[in-house]
């Protein structure tokens, strides 16, 4: 039972970490997905295979070289040097993306609550500070409750899409897209989640006891992850092209199906903001602490400061310039990692002592004594 328990937390975590607020709010379906019309249901089912194999063949690979965190993780992948700059490159895009979130979250707090936006970057950062007092276990133990709720949530929206009478459209739907645009949409769209999904996922492989948890705890993730992809395409191609027009795609089909409906999906929003700030700012803090020399306590506070000091001055335009850079270095990360053979499993103390560091083994030396006849 407890293995099981563990494998859901897993699959949970990995849901969450990649279903975002983008996510939720449907844009990066309809950017990655839906626009390419007929094609859109065999690119995510590509994306689903890839989440299962690459995110499941992440994870192993981090537990086996006991990677502590991400930057560890790409170093095994590119070499110290490169490796190091990929993970301070991506540090910068997970800090930025953060400050994005916690001013997302601000803005939910004022338009929809009446709150004023600074009260709720405050309660944001509060609620995240104690909720990451409790490590790794707190991240689980949040995505155990958010990720059934977007799971229900997209039911709902799969049920009542149902009685539309375009909802078949999603098989058949007309695009003026390119095929090759259809075809590396889905390589981006995994290939960026999973290189900003690192950040989490890897120390969780580190501190996941059975290996086999995270071989099931992977797939049941990438199927949740394709599933979920799928539910959204299937709502919002019944309603193309007018979906087109809207900011937040999936708000405007979950405001047809009443208050209650609203209200859930406005709390998941945010919930997927929260989730997604807290494993990122676990991410970041768990690579600083190999660098810094302060008390690992300050760290979390630290980097909080600076996402709510960035989140004030509007860091987005200058994420704009980042994002391409980052999404084709995402890509390269991705194809490292497929072309990166699995990592032997750690050896027990007893036969640690023939092995080298990175887990490299050292040549067998023969027991038996080497005489040696030397001419005087």
């Amino acid at each position: 039972m407890k293995s099981h328990v563990r494998t859901l937390q897993i699959a949970f975590t990995y849901i969450g970490t990649i279903v975002g607020a983008g996510f939720a709010t449907g844009q990066e379906i309809l950017k990655f997905f839906t626009q390419y019309g007929q094609w859109a249901v065999l690119t995510i089912l590509l994306s689903t295979i890839l989440f299962i194999w690459l995110g499941t063949k992440m994870m192993i690979i981090a537990r086996r070289i006991e990677a502590e965190s991400y930057e560890d993780f790409n170093r095994h992948l590119f070499g110290e040097k490169v490796g190091s700059s990929i993970s301070l490159f991506t540090m910068v895009i997970l800090i930025g993306v953060n400050s994005i979130m916690l001013a997302g979250a601000g803005a939910i707090f004022q338009e929809h609550l009446g709150l004023h936006y600074q009260t709720g970057l405050l309660l944001t950062l509060l609620g995240s500070y104690f909720l990451l007092k409790r490590g790794i276990s707190g991240i689980l133990q949040m995505n155990s409750i958010v990720v059934p709720l977007m799971l229900t949530l997209s039911l709902i929206i799969i049920f009542n899409t149902f009685e539309i009478p375009n909802a078949g459209r999603f098989l058949f739907l007309d695009t003026d897209s390119s095929i090759f645009g259809a075809w590396i949409s889905p390589l981006l769209y995994t290939a960026f989640n999973l290189a900003m999904a690192q950040a989490v996922l890897v120390p969780l492989a580190r501190h996941t006891d059975k290996e086999r948890a995270l071989v099931r705890g992977g797939i049941l993730g990438g199927i949740g992850i394709g599933f979920m992809l799928l539910a959204a395409h299937f709502a919002m191609s019944s309603q193309m092209p007018g979906i087109l027009q809207f900011e937040i795609p999936m708000g405007s089909i979950a405001f047809r199906l009443g208050t209650l409906v609203q209200t859930v999906y406005l709390l998941l929003i945010f919930l997927e903001i929260f989730s997604t700030f807290v494993a990122d700012i676990y991410g970041v803090g768990e690579q600083l602490k190999q660098h810094l020399r302060i008390a690992p306590s300050l760290i979390t506070p630290l980097l909080m400061l600076i996402c709510y000091l960035l989140s004030q001055f509007g860091f987005s335009s200058l994420l704009s310039v980042f994002y391409p850079i980052f999404g084709a270095l995402s890509l390269i990360w991705a194809v490292k990692l497929l072309r990166t053979p699995w990592s032997s499993p750690p050896h027990n103390k007893k036969s640690s002592s023939i092995h080298g560091s990175g887990g490299n083994k050292i040549p067998n030396v023969s027991p038996e004594p080497v005489i040696r006849f030397t001419r005087k």
